[in-house]
């Protein structure tokens, strides 16, 4: 059995924790950092690690001084990722994204998500959206990966701007792009 097919599988029999049969696809990668900035001394986090891919991207984008906090419930996914992400910029954290404001008091830069929030009770998605949006700075994105379009607005409800941006893989990838303007 190939790499590929090898990964597919082990998010298929995860797919209640991870959301997705697959990994992202490059462009959705590509599009989901989009909005990271690229000035020093900022706090990127990263909710739904998974094997890297995505935060592979974010390391490639972020400067020197700047952190990735990447939180993922699969303790597997964490322990291969210490293997093979080694970067001093990245931080992982083998918690759910609900938990955020235990691990990071200051202002986040960027939120990067793969989460599968169509998974989760309302109370438990509206604590994370929530959660990252009072972390975030002025001017901030959070950016999340889903298989649908439908939560755009519960996004409108909490950020100022919002929009999707799609793309076509094994299933349709949706990116959300969420802007927090006021503090």
């Amino acid at each position: 059995m190939n790499l590929k097919n090898k990964l597919s599988l082990t998010y298929a029999r995860s797919l209640m924790v991870t959301g997705a049969i697959s990994e992202s696809c490059r462009e959705v990668e590509i599009e989901i950092c989009k909005h990271i900035s690229q000035d020093n001394n900022k706090i990127i986090v990263e909710f739904g690690m998974g094997q890297g891919n995505i935060t592979r991207e974010i390391l490639k984008r972020i400067s020197p001084t700047s952190k990735l906090y990447a939180f993922e419930v699969k303790e597997s996914f964490c322990n291969d990722a210490k293997q093979t992400i080694l970067d001093d910029r990245l931080i992982i954290i083998n918690d759910g994204a609900e938990n955020l404001q235990k691990h990071i008091q200051g202002e986040i830069n960027t939120v990067i998500s793969s989460i599968p929030l169509s998974f989760f009770s309302k109370e438990k998605r509206s604590t994370i959206i929530n959660g990252a949006y009072n972390l975030l700075e002025d001017n901030a994105y959070y950016s999340q990966l889903l298989y649908t379009k439908i939560h755009l607005k519960k996004f409108k409800r909490i950020f100022e701007e919002c929009y999707i941006k799609s793309h076509k893989n094994l299933f349709p990838e949706h990116v959300y792009h969420c802007k927090k303007t006021r503090n």
